[in-house]
């Protein structure tokens, strides 16, 4: 298997799927001016703690469980990565009136909820995003910062991986700028759809990459 697909989907991709990918091969990079986003770091998506999803899905819908937890410490080691390349964060979080894309189960909104968690509490100089969408640039102002800071690569974390990040990261595409998916810093409440959407992301809109390559990427900007 070429390095380019050595990545977590590798157990649920099949060989004649890679096969009829490989046109898609080539060099992966992180633009010259990356700002680091990060998608929906908020309460609502840890509660019940560190447990299988399926034990908490009755109780707390929007949680992510295990896969949430997991990704704690690999996103703290990429924030403050960022902070000592001083590449800019924007946070993203949902706003109180958001327009419900479906008619799933509810969860019971507390105060706290749609606030960042602890770990990854912003600082003051970093931007937050409050969005009613999947989508960290549909309806907001992130275009805008973007723009202002000179920004042309994206380097993305959070959740979920077939939902908001996905989105995000098609956008990002969609308006010029480059989109680096973090591997260990994204999550979903189903791994198989995790796998598979940075699969798709890889192939089409952006480049995924493990902390260890953004890492090393990172020292020759």
């Amino acid at each position: 298997m070429s390095g380019f697909e050595n990545h977590c989907w590798r157990d649920v991709i099949d060989s004649e799927t890679l096969d009829i990918y490989q046109s898609y091969e080539r060099d992966t990079y992180i633009g010259r001016r990356p700002a680091l986003l990060l998608i929906d770091l908020y309460n609502l998506v840890y509660e019940g703690g560190p447990l299988p999803v399926k034990e908490l899905v009755k109780n707390h819908p929007s949680s992510c469980g295990v896969h949430a937890w997991n990704a704690i410490e690999p996103t703290k080691q990429l924030i403050s990565l960022a902070r000592s390349h001083n590449i800019p964060l924007i946070y993203s979080t949902q706003s109180t009136n958001q327009i419900q894309a479906t008619n799933r189960q509810r969860n019971v909104i507390l105060d706290n909820s749609f606030e960042i968690k602890e770990e990854f509490r912003p600082d003051t100089a970093d931007i937050i995003i409050r969005k009613e969408r999947a989508s960290c640039f549909f309806g907001t102002p992130l275009i805008a910062y973007l723009t202002k800071m000179g920004i042309d690569s994206l380097i993305i974390c959070g959740e979920s991986t077939s939902g908001c990040v996905r989105a995000s990261a098609v956008d990002a595409y969609s308006y010029g700028f480059h989109a680096v998916v973090v591997e260990e810093c994204t999550f979903d409440r189903s791994l198989l759809s995790h796998k598979v959407s940075l699969f798709d992301l890889h192939h089409k809109y952006a480049d995924v990459m493990n902390l260890g390559e953004v890492k090393d990427r990172l020292r020759v900007l």
